[in-house]
């Protein structure tokens, strides 16, 4: 017959080892409780006056950075207009051509509701379409816009926006296909906004892009950036003798100390016609200079 102890025995070894495990979890909360009493103290220790110090010293830093990240870009949006204000901005001062670019996102436009800016006191004279981009997209509203464009009288440009991730051949010969300029266009641009990692190789393949578009239409490229893409990436003699056309938002006059065309000085304008709000571009030049920039005839 067997004999019940063994089996109590191994219950209370079982107990035995459970109280162990217990005591240890409670050794471990104890010490962990030690541990934040002995934080709370030492930050209980600290002055009130210096928590105050802190507290704002935190709260003047969040302010600064929030500020200089969010707020100073766009401070000129809100300053007084000193100049003139039309299309809902104010316009550089100096520059008397006019002009806009656009592409699918500005939706349907009314081109016979646009036409009458060219009446104003301040005319929009010419405008800029988004044809192309990579190797294969097209701008669902280019060929509609290109077409009013002359038919309105608009002098008319076409640009690709480049992808350093396509092969240049592929891209320029993708906007060849997508665009027939003709003598009176302005002539065709490059939208570079996109680095690269590798800066040696974007140059070399931007010029490739542009030596093939200028052997195809006889004129040399417009480069569309922004001021600080130009001073970072395309600070090269190669470059300097394209006509530039700088994007440079909410600022009194452009930065960049170089030549340059073309001036796209807000993001935030309003036209008829356009129901989305619109980039709008200064000429640096008169009338007569901008037609001398366009694509003669042969």
């Amino acid at each position: 017959m067997v004999k019940e102890p063994p089996i109590q025995v191994v219950n209370k070894t079982r107990k035995t080892a459970k109280q162990k495990r217990t005591k240890t979890v409670l050794s471990k909360s104890a010490a962990s409780g030690n541990r934040k009493k002995k934080k709370d103290s030492e930050y209980s220790s600290i002055p009130l006056w210096l928590k105050y110090v802190i507290l704002g010293v935190s709260a003047a830093l969040f302010v600064i950075v929030f500020y200089y990240f969010f707020i100073r870009p766009y401070t000129y949006r809100w300053k007084p207009c000193y100049g003139v204000k039309a299309y809902g901005v104010c316009l550089p001062q100096g520059y008397s051509v006019h002009g806009f670019d656009v592409s699918h996102h500005q939706g349907k436009i009314d081109w016979e509701e646009l036409h009458k800016t060219q009446q104003t006191p301040f005319p929009v004279r010419f405008v800029f379409m988004k044809a192309s981009e990579g190797g294969d997209f097209s701008d669902t509203a280019f060929v509609r816009n290109f077409d009013m464009a002359r038919q309105y009288g608009f002098i008319r440009g076409a640009y690709h926006f480049y992808n350093p991730k396509t092969d240049a051949a592929r891209q320029a010969d993708f906007f060849i296909r997508s665009v027939k300029l003709e003598p009176g266009d302005l002539p065709p641009v490059l939208d570079i906004e996109t680095r690269s990692k590798d800066v040696p190789k974007l140059r070399r393949d931007l010029k490739i892009w542009l030596d093939k578009i200028e052997k195809h239409y006889h004129v040399k490229p417009i480069l569309y950036t922004s001021y600080k893409f130009k001073n970072r990436y395309l600070n090269d003699s190669i470059f300097d003798s394209y006509p530039y056309w700088i994007a440079h938002y909410y600022v009194d006059s452009v930065e960049y100390k170089g030549q340059w065309k073309f001036w796209q000085h807000t993001d935030v304008g309003t036209l008829p016609g356009i129901d989305e709000s619109v980039d709008l571009n200064v000429f640096n030049g008169n009338m007569e200079e901008l037609l001398q920039l366009t694509i003669p005839k042969e």
